[in-house]
């Protein structure tokens, strides 16, 4: 599966407002995600105080590159094996996708725009399809044989 040409092009429209709003997202994102999904705050129990800034970048890089996503393998690899050692699972993938989205909505209002959402929303879960593959690989190699 590939992102559709709309989607790179919207996603990548919207490289300037993540630089100038991509910290305000991802903060407001992680409140939304511990008022809707409670179970998911331990998840993130260890994680740095700077977790909007570190995430808000990487969204922003995500943004930038997703018509070459290669670019981005060794972060990938980081985010995965974070993702493998504080135990998150496929199932959070849509809780997280709901809150960034509502986020979206809340810091930007108007300009996000129903295109923007529906681009997003392909563009996080394609993201989070080779997340969730790379993670069931690292999962089992902790399997003992």
């Amino acid at each position: 599966m590939s992102l559709s040409e709309a989607t790179i092009a919207t996603v990548k429209a919207t490289i300037p407002a993540l630089k100038e709003h991509g910290l305000a997202i991802t903060t407001r994102m992680y409140d939304v995600l511990f008022e809707k999904y409670p179970e998911t705050k331990a998840l993130f129990s260890g994680a740095p105080g700077e977790q909007p800034k570190i995430l808000a970048a990487a969204v922003a890089a995500y943004a930038m590159n997703i018509d070459n996503l290669n670019v981005l393998g060794d972060a990938v690899g980081r985010m995965t094996a974070a993702h493998v050692r504080t135990q998150v699972k496929p199932e959070h993938y849509p809780m997280v996708g709901d809150a960034l989205l509502t986020a979206m909505v809340d810091v930007l209002g108007d300009a996000a725009t129903p295109a923007i959402l529906d681009a997003w929303t392909e563009a996080y879960f394609f993201l989070g399809d080779l997340l969730i593959a790379k993670e069931k690989e690292l999962y089992a190699a902790q399997v003992p044989a």
